[in-house]
């Protein structure tokens, strides 16, 4: 079934919303002052991002293929694997969906937010920041991370078993993600996904968050030009050694 572009638009925004709900949601959790879950953990914050992916694309795989992530339309379109004429609508739902979601998480956490005085804490629910505070580190991190995100999730998906068994398939995609954050989210977060930290970073900025500190606008291109150009040579590696 063929689906509009409406209703595919409307996938997008709401996928990415849930994803951003459940992962950076589960940041706020372990980070923000007071919370039930303050301190759970990084194994917490990797469940809710691994969760918010998994998520969606069990929910819109079937409608709009589930991208919820500018890289991934990105590298499909560059590959041929995705219309040029619905790459800008696609991009634009997700960045929406992504504020969308991120304001739901303040809202949901706004007391929490008045309580915390760390500004590191306050900024890592929102958007990405290199913990080795270099550059380099920052953006080898997130163009591998989204390589690898990208690379997995079409062999997934788009191979025959994928295909056949869709539900599975989305499964193990949030597996990836969740494996992900353990395995490389260490030295930046990770974002993995330039609607997920870009959107979020300007809500911060707008908000008026107490004991905030600076939204660190100078390294803010680093987790939107990584995941691109590491989700394009994921699908080019996808293309080149297993699509069928």
């Amino acid at each position: 079934m063929e689906y509009s572009l409406f209703t595919k638009l409307a996938a997008e925004f709401v996928g990415t919303a849930v994803l951003m709900i459940f992962g950076n949601g589960a940041v706020a959790n372990v980070e923000l002052k007071n919370t039930k879950g303050h301190n759970a953990g990084w194994i917490n914050i990797a469940m809710g991002y691994g969760f918010g992916v998994m998520f969606p694309v069990l929910m819109f795989g079937g409608v709009s293929g589930a991208h919820i992530n500018p890289a991934m339309t990105l590298a499909q379109a560059v590959n041929g694997m995705f219309p040029w004429n619905q790459v800008l609508p696609y991009i634009c739902a997700q960045v929406l969906g992504a504020a969308a979601g991120q304001l739901i998480v303040y809202i949901c956490y706004y007391p929490h937010y008045k309580e915390t005085e760390s500004a590191e804490a306050i900024l890592g629910t929102f958007c990405t920041t290199d913990a080795y505070a270099t550059r380099r580190n920052y953006f080898i991190n997130e163009f591998v991370g989204t390589m690898l995100l990208v690379l997995g999730a079409l062999c997934c998906l788009e191979l025959q078993w994928g295909r056949t068994n869709y539900a599975a398939a989305s499964i193990v995609v949030g597996f990836i993600v969740w494996g992900l954050v353990c395995s490389l989210g260490g030295p930046t977060g990770p974002g993995l996904n330039p609607a997920r930290d870009l959107m979020p970073r300007l809500l911060h900025q707008i908000l008026p968050i107490p004991h905030k500190g600076s939204s660190r606008w100078n390294e803010a291109w680093i987790p939107v030009v990584a995941p691109i150009l590491g989700g394009m040579l994921g699908c080019w590696l996808f293309n080149v050694l297993f699509a069928i």
